[in-house]
């Protein structure tokens, strides 16, 4: 019987390594971020984990039964030749909870706190109130996403004291949420909230669901944070909105074109803080892939079972 290979895309602590190697005796494990490393074993693995553009021609092999994705979001990938392949797709779903969580509050409490504004005065060693009169407790959150991250953000949002409004495609009720609605009530809810936080995989449902006429509805005091995807906004209407004064400011991780370019008027808005794409890094990324989503999946799948961590439903597109 010929060994079977599994390809890490990764450069991984040692002993990340040994826990994935203890429960797949027998197998052929190739690990490293550098291609070289392992594209000549593209066409012979099983499974796939972490997914890279050097990586798209194993879509095709008839070896290929299982990807593990290295981050939430599978957008990128060629899900209908996967789907057609009947090759399993898992997704790093939950691993960014804590650290995209903390991300949303730290843009929302420089934004209402104008710590951002500060840091600008800083620099040029200007002693200025800059009209300070905002702060967090008690106002309302719009958290369009209720998946782990959406959910983390709630149960922060209590410790404010502050009113939580959901909204998912299920429309189904979560802990720490006060209300919770489907995504045909975006536009009613938007009135009544202070922040919107969107935490949404891109999908076709989900694809500029944030134009002018969303902006339109929301206060004119009202902060955006978009840690989602990019594409979920219609970019240059959101700068219509900021520039028009329809909403009071923005903290944005994600863009529709990335890096974003240097023309973008983005980078000079005084009441945008932009970071790239950096939301969900923290020094806990691997091992949380590994032992909690790669490992778990690995034992299922060994056991001729469906890796059912994050197993990602191809007509829903996460």
């Amino acid at each position: 019987m010929s060994t079977k290979t599994m390809i890490l895309t990764q450069d991984l602590r040692e002993d990340l390594l040994k826990n994935v190697k203890n429960v797949m005796p027998g197998w052929n494990i190739i690990s490293g971020k550098d291609p070289e490393i392992w594209k000549s074993h593209l066409m012979d693995a099983e499974i796939i984990a972490g997914w890279k553009k050097d990586t798209v021609q194993a879509a095709d092999s008839n070896n290929l039964r299982w990807i593990q994705t290295w981050s939430a979001g599978v957008n990128n990938l060629p899900l209908e030749e996967l789907e057609k392949n009947n090759v399993f797709l898992t997704s790093a779903n939950g691993v960014h909870a804590y650290p995209i969580s903390e991300t949303i509050f730290g843009l929302m409490l420089a934004l209402t706190r104008k710590i951002h504004t500060y840091v600008r005065n800083q620099e040029e060693k200007k002693w200025h109130h800059s009209h300070m009169n905002q702060e967090i407790h008690k106002k309302t959150i719009g958290i369009i996403g209720a998946g782990a991250i959406g959910c983390e953000t709630a149960k922060i949002a209590k410790a404010f004291g502050m009113k939580v409004i959901g909204v998912r495609l299920s429309g189904k009720e979560e802990q720490h949420f006060d209300e919770m609605h489907t995504a045909e009530k975006l536009d009613d809810i938007l009135p009544h909230c202070d922040y919107i936080v969107i935490t949404l995989p891109l999908t076709d449902e989900t694809h500029s669901l944030f134009s002018a006429s969303q902006f339109k509805r929301m206060k004119n005091t009202a902060f955006l944070i978009n840690i989602g995807r990019g594409e979920i906004l219609v970019e240059q209407d959101l700068i219509s909105a900021l520039k028009e004064g329809e909403i009071a400011g923005a903290g944005l991780d994600v863009f529709e074109k990335e890096p974003l370019q240097e023309s973008s008027p983005l980078w000079e808005m005084e009441n945008v803080i932009i970071t790239p794409h950096t939301s969900g890094s923290t020094e806990y990324y691997d091992e949380r892939v590994i032992n909690d989503i790669l490992v778990p999946n690995l034992k299922e799948y060994l056991e001729g079972k469906k890796p059912a961590h994050n197993l990602v439903d191809y007509r829903k597109g996460y």
